[in-house]
């Protein structure tokens, strides 16, 4: 072959190049998502979804980069993608650069995944078919395709009853069936471990959960949620109220066929959805609860459970494509409130809220249901509620307004007694900075001392906690804790760890006893609440008449505790134990006391990393 000839055989590979290119970017056909083939019938396992995707990366390898962060325990490997307009794929670059990043997660409840294949047809169309090209301009996207990957492969048709669609589908847990959406928090299972180590090395600027409902029937097909409550930094709500919801459900609205709320619909009563909707708490076991710690935007999207595959998937689609959009337009005041907020988080004052409960208020909200009937059934004995498909449009009362049922006024620092590595781990996990003392140490510290705590006899997420249901912030149940001042000895090695840095909200979640997931609520100290000494009978019958002997007051309480309490005047054990616990013996069980130190100053700490 001539020099000529090579050239111009050159030059018309490189056009037949451009050529494939352009009928790719034009021949949607050709590029069809697993799911929109099978006509929304069905959704792709993993191994097809991940083909899928990597087909997308070598079309467009200059956009779009796949990268792995983690492995399941059953040895999946877990996967982000990352769809930059650049081709620059380093978090630290993209955040020098301004662009805000997105991030989506997907299937962190594997019978629930619209999410993944909405994101599967929102990348072809930004990168391949460029009909969505736009949403790079100013942004950029990353998502997990299948989070809870070990749930997604345990498929079934029988996984979901409530839901219409796709043929077969996911799992809810994962493959230790702990519902990862529970564990945020007390960070139990490796793929929280690996999206902990992630999320932080990417640091992104709005996140996304994506779901499907559970609960009532209605005309939407897209709800969603984005936490506005004390927690989060007040310009950020701001944004949320005033821009980000209007903006999401304009946009949806706008496209034939969906609907959007930006509320989470939960019905006061299952039964009546005349009486209107709950308000519902995000304690930080959720995602989107976590990511007020972590002082970023996080959206829950729930799509209707009774909607068709292919409606739910392509309003899930919407819904991402609305927020692209926004954050494209706002990606510089986006990026200054997250900087604001962590500056926030790193000079808290004053008492910081740590449960959240509806606070007695309502707001009128206009519901987009249908019409229903209500019946006593014979089946269960309960109203049965039936619905119809006529739309009934009704303004109900919404719950609405926050209560503090529990806050502390931020100390300096916390000090963790080296001993308790399982609390310190979780801490570490989260990426928290912790340095440890040198030497032991001793001094004046403020403490809690707990009592009255009432565990949870069947299993919530693989634990027994210190709280009952989802939020676990139902009076009565934690007990109560009471702050003391007491000098404590510490050994050399024992964590501490100060407030003024960006994650001081995880901090306090976690070692103030009272957050609602706290590592006391989940049992991580459970220890403390165990009597290790006792009394034999023949000894405390002695030690109970010299008591006595000294001190009349203390008679006078046993005697009138024997005449009004009939189950302690019956129990030999329980009036034995009354002396014990009065004794001085009994305090040094400490049981109840809090090992965690608040500390006002680290003025005197001896420290190093």
């Amino acid at each position: 072959m001539t020099y000529k000839k090579s050239i111009l055989y050159f030059v018309g590979l490189c056009c037949l190049g451009v050529g494939l290119a352009q009928s790719q970017s034009v021949n949607a056909a050709d590029w069809q998502t697993p799911a929109e083939k099978s006509d929304y019938r069905t959704t792709p396992d993993y191994a097809e979804t991940m083909a899928y995707l990597r087909r997308i990366e070598a079309a467009a390898p200059n956009q779009v980069k796949i990268e792995p962060f983690g492995t399941t325990g059953e040895g999946r490997e877990l996967d982000i993608v990352i769809a930059s307009k650049d081709g620059d794929f380093d978090p630290a670059r993209i955040h020098a650069a301004h662009l805000p990043i997105v991030l989506v997660q997907n299937a962190i409840h594997a019978g629930e995944m619209d999410g993944k294949d909405a994101c599967l047809a929102l990348l072809r169309d930004m990168v391949i078919t460029k009909s969505q090209a736009a949403l790079l301009d100013n942004a950029v996207f990353v998502f997990i395709p299948m989070y809870n990957a070990d749930g997604h492969e345990r498929r079934s048709p029988y996984n979901r009853i409530n839901q219409n669609g796709p043929e077969e589908m996911g799992w809810r847990a994962n493959g230790t069936n702990l519902n990862l959406n529970r564990d945020y928090m007390k960070a139990d299972a490796p793929e929280t471990r690996a999206f902990m180590k992630m999320f932080h090395t990417w640091l992104p600027d709005f996140f996304v959960d994506d779901h499907v409902t559970d609960g009532a029937d209605y005309q939407y097909d897209v709800t969603f949620t984005i936490d506005d409550g004390p927690n989060v930094y007040a310009p950020t709500a701001k944004w949320i109220d005033d821009v980000v919801n209007p903006t999401l459900v304009k946009d949806v609205d706008a496209v034939p066929g969906h609907l959007a709320s930006p509320t989470y619909i939960e019905l006061n009563d299952d039964t009546d959805p005349s009486k209107g909707l709950a308000f519902v708490d995000d304690p930080p076991r959720f995602s989107t609860g976590y990511m007020i710690l972590e002082n970023r935007p996080g959206m829950l999207v729930e799509m209707h459970m009774l909607k068709d595959y292919k409606t739910r998937v392509t309003g899930n689609y919407e819904v991402l494509r609305s927020l692209m959009a926004l954050v494209n337009r706002d990606a510089a005041k986006l990026i200054q409130l997250n900087a604001d907020a962590d500056a926030d988080a790193a000079n808290l004052h004053g008492g910081f809220p740590l449960a959240l409960a509806w606070g007695g208020k309502t707001t009128p909200f206009d519901f987009r249901g249908y019409q229903y009937t209500r019946q006593l059934s014979e089946v269960s004995g309960a109203m049965w509620i039936k619905y119809s498909h006529v739309p009934w449009n009704a303004t109900v009362p919404e719950d609405a307004g926050f209560k503090i049922t529990a806050s502390a006024t931020p100390p300096a620092a916390y000090i963790i007694p080296r001993q308790w590595t399982h609390v310190i781990g979780v801490l570490a996990a989260h990426q928290v900075e912790i340095e440890r003392t040198t030497v032991d140490w001793t001094g004046d510290v403020q403490t809690y001392h707990c009592s009255g705590m009432q565990w949870n006899r069947p299993p919530f997420e693989g634990r027994h906690p210190i709280f009952a249901g989802e939020t676990g912030t139902e009076p009565g149940k934690f007990g109560h804790c009471d702050l003391v001042t007491e000098k404590l000895t510490f050994p050399a090695g024992s964590a501490v760890v100060p407030l003024n840095q960006r994650l001081s909200k995880v901090v306090l979640q976690w070692l103030e006893p009272q957050g609602p997931d706290s590592a006391m609520a989940w049992g991580f100290f459970d220890p403390i609440f165990e009597q290790k000494e006792y009394g034999e009978a023949y000894v405390l019958e002695k030690l109970a008449r010299e008591m006595m002997a000294k001190d009349p007051a203390l008679e006078s309480e046993f005697e009138k505790k024997v005449e009004t309490d009939p189950d302690f005047a019956a129990s030999p054990e329980a009036r034995l134990d009354f002396f014990y616990e009065h004794s001085p013996w009994y305090t040094a069980n400490r049981v109840g006391y809090y090992p965690v130190g608040r500390l006002a100053t680290l003025d005197g700490i001896p420290l190093g990393k």
